[in-house]
């Protein structure tokens, strides 16, 4: 079993995510580099909108990997998981082979014409090198926590009717979760821990501009201030980088030249989605103070 991801230093992860659109903080960019470098999966955790399955995607694009994500949640079990049989058309060739020797038509419909691969048997199988994104680990029930340290301790899957199928390259995986629930010990030992929490103002702004580049210079700082300073207030759901960025670019389609009172009242919805976040923010932020520091 090859290695996963070709990186060949931290600077070099940090050159590349950054090419795609990714600015990592150091600490992110060393973990990937490690992750990479002992093939062990990258369990991070964090707020949501903080850039957890963004960072998968970017490690996909900057080195040229497909991407195969299961999307945990509850009640997702192993056939959604790892592989399922295509139970009508098996009914449909056994029916149409009814005269014909059963171990022979067995034999056949247990075979890759029947079998229905998910995202574990997918990547598992994979003939390139493969990132794979187990999204949202938190959601899903325990057992599959169970199913997770199997595969992803041999990475190979054993098909009763066909055989153990073995990954020719451990994939590249990272795990993430919101921490709704805490993941059980043994899967987290198996794993390289990162904490990914909101990006510090400079690095925030980096990423604004990165990504909406159109946005005055004077204006990013404005809008990652006020949202630094909405994240200090007990709301119930803070603002995320995701939605700093929609910020921005709803300010760029407004032509707004500053965030004055009138223009973030009205684009407020924007960045909080909840009534009463709305609320809070209206009478705890004094504007002009946030404006001016």
């Amino acid at each position: 079993m090859t290695r996963t991801m070709p990186f060949t230093s931290v600077a070099d992860v940090s050159e590349r995510l950054s090419a795609v659109g990714y600015l990592p903080s150091d600490a992110i960019a060393t973990t990937v580099f490690l992750a990479s470098e002992l093939g062990k999966p990258l369990l991070i955790e964090g707020p949501a909108g903080v850039g957890k399955t963004a960072l998968a995607q970017a490690v996909s694009d900057a080195t040229g990997s497909p991407l195969v994500r299961l999307q945990c949640y509850e009640g997702v079990d192993e056939a959604r998981a790892l592989y399922e049989w295509n139970h009508a058309k098996q009914l449909l060739r056994i029916t149409a082979s009814k005269d014909s020797d059963w171990d022979e038509t067995r034999a056949d419909i247990f075979s890759e014409e029947f079998l229905l691969a998910r995202p574990l048997l997918t990547a598992i199988r994979n003939e390139e090198p493969t990132v794979l994104l187990i999204d949202e680990t938190d959601k899903a029930d325990i057992e599959i926590e169970g199913l997770l340290l199997e595969v992803l301790g041999d990475f190979q899957i054993t098909i009763p009717e066909m055989g153990t199928v073995r990954a020719l390259h451990r994939p590249f995986v990272v795990l993430t979760s919101n921490a709704s629930r805490e993941l059980s010990e043994a899967l987290r030992r198996r794993c390289i821990f990162l904490h990914v929490d909101y990006p510090d103002s400079d690095l925030e702004e980096r990423i604004v501009q990165a990504k909406v580049p159109g946005l005055d210079r004077s204006l990013t700082e404005s809008v990652v201030r006020v949202v630094n300073a909405l994240r200090g207030f007990p709301l119930r759901k803070a603002p995320s980088v995701s939605e700093t960025i929609d910020w921005a670019q709803t300010l760029l389609a407004l032509g707004a030249v500053e965030l004055d009172e009138n223009t973030m009242r009205d684009s407020l919805g924007v960045i909080l989605k909840h009534r009463s976040d709305q609320e809070k923010a209206q009478k705890l932020l004094d504007l002009e103070s946030a404006l001016a520091q």
